[in-house]
């Protein structure tokens, strides 16, 4: 059966757990519709003592348009993690972290020794993380709040603080409503100078260092005025209800001074980034890629971005359903655009009025083209079930559709070297939308009901047509027949097919399928059946 690695747990995981709540429920329902928590004090957050030095990103030589900001886009899976290593090596007054995602592997492991060395140097650091795909050996982060100088907090978090699937399904199924709203926000500040945002979590998959399983990613490198709007999105959130300090739901000896000390005396070795990335240590000790950054070598291209996020309560029961992000500023550069709309997105499943604006570009003489995933390269089969449903009416309209490969036989756009492509399943992260190549959205934002509605969605749109084409090239790279399969309707003379066609080319030359290439029959029949669930909301 085809080795799913990273489900979203609240749709699949809690359906699995259905009949947990027969057994459960008792033990469910004895408070746990409520947040934990609600209303305590908060301890303050740790004071910035160095308030004279922060990182600094040199100037252009001619002035930058006023209120624009200066960015750098990163592709390569183990530059995102560098990235991550140095800014919190060259911080000097304070990091702010907030990911939906935080894993304990490796990559985990060498970001948290970072920030303890950060904090043991006097930085103030703040990390919220969300609490809905969490996996044991997480929580290993939450040793960093023995330290004075860090505090952590958990957005709307379980009760149920264990690993169980069937006790988090069961209280799941009692506490759906609250527990369905999840942040999926992806943000690092440092120093309230530079910031990175776009899709990756931390974790290994999201660096591309992961042998079994590797996400192509993007981040974009950010300083000038659109930092201080993302400084003030993250205490936006710092200060929501839903963000609930990690003293209050966990207890005492795991992030007391035993378990600082502990991870004090830690030391995780970059095996597997090594292994991924030949040059990596190289980079490490010289400080790349940031090292170029800072320096000018590596020129920032500065330009307006207008930033588009969802408040905290978006999809709680506090607050409104529906927020704004994608029919505000993104649907209105969608409509905007004259001749192309490219887009990359993991999951595809849109809603009524996403899937109407997408006609309507097509239908309007514009050129629509879309990547996303594979079902041979899934790792969410209930999203896949829920992509299915569209192929037929997106192909209909006149929409390009292309599937990334499980194992792309060309590295060039895919982020990672040639050799960790022949390994395990390659699988598709980034969020890109492409503006007739003259604008560019990234952030963490898919194209499915769940960004739409539930999750919390941030991203910038930057009006730069050297970024936009850089974003362009990577997606002409990846639709190659040798990457990607071209999706298609089988001819039909009365025009009204609903049979696809998936076209590639392997080594041997081009090579068509007349049915749905798969890793295995049940992986093909598991999806298949998850179609006849009504669960699209969801997703």
């Amino acid at each position: 059966m085809c080795p799913w690695n990273q489900p979203r747990f609240t749709v699949p995981a809690a359906r699995l757990a259905a009949l947990a709540i027969l057994i459960f429920a008792p033990l469910a329902l004895t408070g746990c519709t409520s947040m934990p928590a609600r209303g305590q004090v908060r301890p303050p957050d740790p004071e910035i003592i160095h308030d004279t030095s922060s990182l600094h990103v040199p100037a252009p030589a001619a002035a930058p348009p006023a209120g624009s900001a200066g960015m750098h886009l990163y592709s390569t899976g183990t530059d995102g993690l560098l990235l991550r290593l140095e800014l919190i090596r060259k911080a000097q007054r304070s990091l702010d972290l907030q990911y939906y995602i935080f894993h304990g592997d490796e990559s985990g492991r060498l970001i948290t020794e970072a920030l303890l060395a950060a904090a043991q140097r006097g930085v103030r650091i703040r990390i919220l993380v969300d609490d809905g795909e969490s996996r044991v050996g997480d929580e290993q982060v939450f040793a960093l709040a023995g330290s004075p100088r860090v505090a952590i907090r958990v957005f709307n978090p379980w009760r149920y603080r264990g690993h169980s699937i069937v006790l988090r399904g069961a209280e799941f199924l009692v506490s759906k409503r609250r527990l369905d709203h999840r942040m999926h926000d992806k943000l690092l500040i440092a120093d309230d100078s530079i910031a990175l945002i776009g899709g990756r979590n931390i974790g290994d998959q999201y660096f591309q260092v992961d042998p079994d399983s590797q996400y192509a990613d993007d981040d974009l490198a950010v300083t000038g005025a659109t930092t201080h709007a993302l400084s003030a999105v993250f205490e936006e959130f710092w200060t929501s209800e839903a963000a609930v300090p990690v003293e209050a739901i966990l207890p005492a000896r795991q992030r007391d001074a035993r378990a600082l000390e502990a991870l004090a005396q830690r030391h995780t070795v970059p095996e597997r980034a090594v292994s991924a990335d030949a040059t990596f240590s190289d980079k490490l000790a010289a400080g790349q890629p940031l090292a170029d950054l800072l320096s000018g070598a590596a020129p920032l291209v500065w330009a307006s971005a207008d930033l588009a996020y969802d408040p905290p309560e978006k999809g709680s029961p506090q607050g409104s359903a529906v927020s704004g992000l994608m029919f505000a500023p993104v649907a209105h550069a969608l409509r905007d655009t004259s001749t192309q709309f490219t887009m990359v997105t993991p999951y595809l499943i849109p809603t009524p009025e996403e899937l109407r604006l997408l006609q309507q570009l097509s239908g309007g003489g514009r050129r629509v083209r879309i990547l996303t995933t594979s079902l041979e390269a899934c790792t969410d089969p209930p999203a896949q079930a829920g992509y299915m449903h569209f192929r037929v009416p997106l192909l209909k309209a006149g929409i390009d559709l292309y599937e990334l490969r499980r194992q792309p036989e060309r590295s060039r756009g895919t982020g990672q070297s040639a050799h960790l492509l022949r390994q395990g399943n390659f699988g598709l992260h980034a969020k890109l939308l492409i503006f007739d190549e003259q604008a560019l959205y990234v952030g963490s934002m898919n194209f499915d009901a769940r960004s739409r509605r539930i999750n919390t969605e941030i991203g910038l749109i930057v009006h730069s047509p050297e970024l936009a084409g850089q974003a362009h090239r990577r997606f002409e790279a990846m639709i190659q027949p040798s990457n990607a399969f071209h999706v298609t309707l089988a001819d039909n003379a009365s025009g009204s097919s609903t049979s696809l066609r998936w076209s590639t080319q392997t080594g041997e030359g081009p090579v068509e399928y007349t049915r749905e290439p798969a890793r295995s029959f049940w992986q093909r029949l598991t999806v298949k059946t998850l179609t006849l669930l009504p669960i699209d909301d969801e997703l």
